[in-house]
């Protein structure tokens, strides 16, 4: 359709409008049911709220996306267990949010040891579904605080 039959089709204000937008690119249109800003939500889980602020939110929801921060296991064994126990945690804090493994968009994992790693990718391994996130892994130099073997991040939809 030629400009001119746009501005016939639409009218002179509503083509103004358009073109507008056009320059402004896709985040001028609006999406339906985000008429208003996202908020963020720190969640606690079952503990609640603790009586001192940490250093940092365990888990935070921002408009859909929610965000989980490093969980590590600090008991003993081996990273078979290790990664197993961080996933399982993972899980449970995506679902008390309204997720799930399957909703899980990025992963970032830091081992203590990259020999770790085709042993932590056996317990991975179908932990996210058919579609696995996209997914960083690194060895941590100097290791891991508290001494687990791997620490696990993630962003997920809601």
């Amino acid at each position: 359709m030629s400009t001119t039959n746009r501005r016939k089709f639409l009218g002179k204000g509503a083509a103004k409008a358009a073109a507008a937008a056009t320059v402004a690119g896709a985040a001028a249109v609006p999406v339906a049911g985000q008429d208003k800003a996202p908020t963020k939500r720190v969640i606690y889980g079952k503990a609640g709220k603790p009586k001192t602020p940490g250093l940092y939110s365990p888990t935070v929801a921002y408009g859909n996306l929610l965000f989980i921060s490093g969980v590590g296991y600090h008991e003993a064994g081996d990273i078979k267990v290790h990664t197993t126990k961080v996933l399982d945690q993972i899980q449970q804090q995506l679902e008390a949010a309204g997720s799930s493994m399957n909703k899980v968009l990025k992963c970032s994992v830091f081992l203590n040891d990259l020999k770790d790693y085709a042993a932590m990718n056996e317990v991975f391994r179908g932990r996210f579904g058919d579609e696995p996130p996209v997914r960083t892994t690194i060895a941590a130099a100097g290791g891991i605080p508290g001494n687990s073997l791997v620490e696990i991040d993630v962003i997920a939809c809601i």
